[in-house]
């Protein structure tokens, strides 16, 4: 899989969903630029939550604004759904937690939503890719009542194409059938595939790739996977940093809550991210920081580590614990921005280079807790990220504050506005 991504020709994008800047993407003002890290480009929702039928532009750093109940969590939960989907990951998995119970209405699907003739009700989920195959579309629909079922998969090309279909045909199975586009013609797989995932990563462990067309149809489907996978959602929880944590595989977790462990490693491992690292936290933190680091905590041999801050001098190192919560949020958000799939906690794609992959940070509420220094600090790295090519970044914030207001000074960020 890997010499197939990697090996193929180049092509350019002429039509995207949105703009593109970061890692050789196409953008409208210059189409002619080549796409070659899979991104994704557009989120569709449709019937999701509050959401009736909304397409969300995504650049390399986008920010989703708006009032209060207006969706801005939900355009980050579907993308991080259709993440996990994409990973292979069971719709019960995905959404079993806060299904309903037996008869009652999903949390998922609009409360004045109508069923159809045979009582069920649900939703839509999708998204525009960019990369070496050319713009794509991916759809699927979810059944959320009376059960949690897949109802049908589309892939295609911008132009309309499709390449790979699946459908519900006999609702007493458990099952789908997928037809492809081979050879010019629809040809129906003779395996179905199950009901309660996407057939989407599945495919490459059905087809061989024997044939031209297969091989075209499964780099596309790679390029969505590739896509959708990179993702890592972090949600910052000062008060799980506040304390002492175990060294261990320093893979930061979504909360931060081991960001001391994190820290150990980065700091012994990588001299270049760590001081980069540093330089970010001195902008952000009160006072003049000298040096950022995890040191023994408890009990001699028993391996706890603590984060701490030096400000030089002959003063006292400040404990991590001691910061305020805006701080700490500060100082997890910059470290998850300057690392990658090596130090975060997430599903990687092995088959892939990482060259090729392009790590998407899911943050809610960005600047929850930070002022407008911090805020347009860490909208500035973003945007120094995004331009190397290897990070994205899609948060939210509210219709007013420091977030809306640095996003609208910033040229580089992708807004939009729910409330419109």
């Amino acid at each position: 899989m890997r010499e197939r991504f990697a090996s193929r020709d180049v092509r350019t994008v002429a039509d995207m969903g949105a703009p593109q800047h970061a890692g050789g993407a196409a953008t409208l003002d210059d189409p002619g630029r080549t796409v070659r890290t899979p991104t994704v480009s557009a989120l569709r929702l449709s019937a999701f939550r509050t959401l009736r039928a909304r397409t969300v532009p995504l650049g390399p750093v986008t920010v989703v604004t708006g009032p209060s109940g207006c969706g801005k969590s939900t355009v980050l939960e579907a993308y991080e759904a259709l993440a996990r989907l994409g990973q292979g990951g069971a719709l019960e998995e995905v959404f079993g937690a806060r299904v309903a119970p037996p008869g009652g209405p999903s949390p998922y699907v609009p409360r004045d939503a109508r069923p159809d003739r045979q009582g069920r009700r649900g939703f839509r989920l999708g998204c525009a890719v960019a990369g070496p195959a050319g713009p794509l579309r991916f759809d699927v629909a979810v059944q959320a009542e009376p059960e949690l079922r897949v109802v049908g998969e589309r892939l295609s090309r911008a132009t309309g194409e499709t390449l790979l279909a699946t459908a519900l045909r006999d609702p007493a199975r458990r099952a789908v059938s997928a037809t492809c586009r081979l050879a010019g013609a629809p040809r129906t797989l003779r395996t179905p595939f199950p009901d309660d995932r996407l057939t989407l990563p599945l495919l490459p462990l059905r087809m061989a790739g024997t044939t031209a067309d297969e091989r075209a149809l499964l780099e596309a489907v790679e390029q969505v996977v590739v896509a959708l996978r990179a993702v890592f959602a972090c949600d910052p929880v000062p008060g799980r940093m506040r304390g002492p944590v175990a060294a261990g595989d320093g893979r930061l977790r979504g909360d931060c809550g081991n960001l001391a462990d994190v820290l150990r490693r980065t700091r012994a491992e990588c001299a270049t991210r760590h001081t980069a690292l540093l330089a970010v936290v001195r902008e952000g933190c009160a006072g003049a920081v000298t040096e950022l680091y995890a040191e023994p905590a408890g009990r001699t041999g028993s391996g706890l580590v603590r984060g701490v801050l030096e400000h030089g001098g002959a003063g006292p190192a400040t404990p991590l614990e001691w910061l305020g919560e805006g701080e700490l949020r500060f100082v997890a958000l910059a470290l998850v921005l300057l690392t990658g799939p090596g130090v975060l906690s997430m599903e990687t794609v092995h088959e892939v280079p990482a060259a090729r992959q392009a790590l998407t940070v899911l943050a809610d509420g960005l600047d929850r807790g930070l002022d407008g220094r911090q805020t347009a600090e860490l909208l500035a790295l973003a945007g120094r990220m995004a331009r190397r090519g290897h990070v994205r970044l899609l948060a939210t914030g509210p219709d007013q504050g420091p977030l809306a207001q640095e996003t609208a000074r910033t040229a580089d960020v992708t807004l939009v506005d729910l409330g419109r």
